[in-house]
Order: structure tokens, then C-alpha cells, then sequence
């Protein structure tokens, strides 16, 4: 019965596509049940995991500032508990976007009344890694953060717990995507939300400006797999929420990190080879994972430049 509904959740999981994640306030929310206490809202930015416990909502990543209203409908029809965490994953833009659109209206900063039909509730927290609010706090354009977008709960060890009913787990991934990445572990409901570490059906980004790189991001996706679980013959057990895209199992992760790795060695014998950037991007060192990943060229380019330059140059703490 279990493997019946993982495959119905698997299958529900591909009608919101990542293209259809960045459409506008207008685009159609898919609310999913994934397993336990965990269902996934899509269609209002990235993918956002709502978990329902014992003491509130939390929520994983936010929607477009534009949706946030509607995706609080949506939650609202799962649970009348408060709304008491927001995880950030990663400090990239768009898995902060709706921040402040969550938490102004708990600080009476968006014209007053009970917020999304709230009555005398405390500000959520927002929990991330402390580089997502050093990030945040020092963007690279020199425009200020409102206050309300920013964390409000940090961590800088590799881990941090609490409890909503069932323990959650967040791991700090340092210079995958980003240098602020986290993973969520859901340990009860057996669910792990992976921010954009995981984008299964499109190349991962390696957002070398801020702090990622490919041998960290082959890291963290390790880290899933270490945390993850299958059932017999290697499918159910531990459901997998991607930033972007399906809900997903073990071995989907698995074939993901592969072809990081995979193309991530042939560029690093090009190099030993003394070849440069342009030899190997005519080489197309992706070719056999073009297709399979929905690239173009110039998506496929992107991915192996930021490989290439991962490789190439030396981020702070030495780490590529």
C-alpha cells in the first residue's frame, strides 16, 4: 500500500514543472501531499514543503511575494495552527522572496488586521544558516534587506534541531549551491527538503558569487543519499522535495549526483590535459545528459562554464 502511494505522490509531483514554478501571481498552486505530516505547495516559485505538527505550521522556502496570499489559503485548508518557523535553505533571491510578504503582516507593517485570519499571534521565526542572513544583510548590489525578510534564528554548526511534534533537522552544506545551504530532515514523516542543491529534470545552478561550487554541491548531494533510506529493491521509503521540480526517491538523487560527478571528471581531465575553456566547451563535455536534463546549448554552457570555473578558481577557505 505504501509503494502505491509513494508512485500516486511521485506522479502527482510532475504536473507542476519548474518553468510553470516561476509564472506569475496568476499561475495555478498544486497542493501535494507528500507523506506523513509533509505536503508540497507548487506553482507559486520555488517549491515550498509545508509541515504541520504538533505546535504550528512550518514552512520550507517561500513563494513569490505576489502568491504568498494564496499559498496562506492553501495552508489554511491544512491546518488552523499558527505559522511558527520559516526555513530559508539558501540565500539565493528566490528562495527568500516571500519573506517579507510572510512575516510583515505579524509585525503590523502591512496595514493592519489579524494576518492571513491570524489573531493574536507572535512572529514566526525564520530559520536559516548564518551566511543567508551575512548574505542578506550585505547584498552585492547594496540595496538593504527589509527587516523582515531577514532570519531571526541562525545557526553556524554543521547541524541544528528542534522539535514541531517530530524532530527537524537542518544541515548546513558548505559551498554547494551557495556557501548558506541547508538540508531539512523531516525524521518522523521520513521526508528531506533540499532547497536547490537537487533540481531534478534541469542542471543544478553553482552559484560560484556566492560561495558554491561543484565539488561541495557533489558533497551535499552525498549528504541526501546518506540521509535518505529506500525501501526493498531500492524505491519508497524517504520521499525527496527537490527546490524545483517532482517530488522524488533515493535513487532519482543517486542518478543526479552521478552525472554531477560524471561531468565534473571529464572537465577536470580536460584541464590536465592543458585545454581551455574554449576547447572544452566545444568538446561538449554534457552531450549525453543534454536531453535527459532539458538543456540548451547555452543552459548546458552555463552548467560546464561554472564547473570549469569551480575547478579553476581557489573561493575563501580554499575550498572548490
Amino acid at each position: 500500500m505504501r509503494r502505491l502511494i509513494a508512485v500516486l505522490v511521485l506522479a502527482l509531483g510532475t504536473v507542476d514543472s519548474p518553468i510553470a514554478q516561476q509564472s506569475s501571481g496568476n499561475s495555478q498552486l498544486n497542493v501535494v501531499p507528500v507523506q506523513g505530516k509533509i505536503h508540497l505547495i507548487s506553482g507559486a516559485g520555488v517549491n515550498v514543503t509545508v509541515h504541520v505538527g504538533k505546535y504550528g505550521v512550518l514552512l520550507v522556502d517561500t513563494p513569490q511575494a505576489a502568491n504568498v496570499p494564496r499559498v496562506m489559503d492553501e495552508i489554511r485548508k491544512l491546518s488552523s495552527l499558527p505559522l511558527r518557523w520559516v526555513i530559508n535553505t539558501s540565500s539565493s533571491p528566490e528562495y527568500v522572496a516571500g519573506n517579507a510578504a510572510l512575516i510583515a503582516p505579524f509585525s503590523g507593517r502591512a496595514g493592519g488586521g489579524a494576518p492571513f485570519g491570524f489573531v493574536g499571534l507572535t512572529r514566526p521565526s525564520i530559520v536559516a544558516h548564518e551566511n543567508v542572513l551575512n548574505r542578506m544583510s550585505n547584498p552585492p548590489d547594496g540595496t538593504s534587506a527589509s527587516p523582515d525578510a531577514l532570519p531571526t534564528t541562525t545557526y553556524f554548526l554543521p547541524s541544528m534541531d528542534f522539535s514541531n511534534g517530530e524532530a527537524v533537522i537542518l544541515y548546513h552544506q558548505p559551498a554547494a549551491h551557495t556557501d548558506s545551504d541547508s538540508l531539512v530532515l523531516f525524521r518522523g514523516s521520513d521526508v528531506i527538503s533540499t532547497g536547490a542543491v537537487f533540481t531534478p529534470g534541469h542542471y543544478p545552478e553553482i552559484d560560484l558569487a556566492r560561495g558554491g561550487s561543484v565539488n561541495g554541491l557533489i558533497a551535499a548531494l552525498t549528504n541526501i543519499l546518506s540521509l535518505a533510506v529506500p525501501e526493498g529493491f531500492a524505491s519508497g521509503g524517504t520521499l525527496i522535495v527537490p527546490g524545483r521540480g517532482r517530488i522524488c526517491e533515493e535513487t532519482d538523487v543517486a542518478e543526479f549526483r552521478d552525472m554531477v560527478v560524471i561531468i565534473r571528471d571529464r572537465v577536470q581531465d580536460q584541464l590536465k590535459k592543458g585545454m581551455s575553456w574554449e576547447q572544452i566547451k566545444a568538446s561538449r563535455p554534457s552531450r549525453d545528459y543534454d536531453a535527459e536534463y532539458g538543456a540548451t546549448p547555452a543552459d548546458a554552457d552555463r552548467f560546464v562554464e561554472s564547473i570549469y570555473r569551480s575547478l579553476t578558481q581557489t573561493p575563501r577557505g580554499g575550498r572548490s
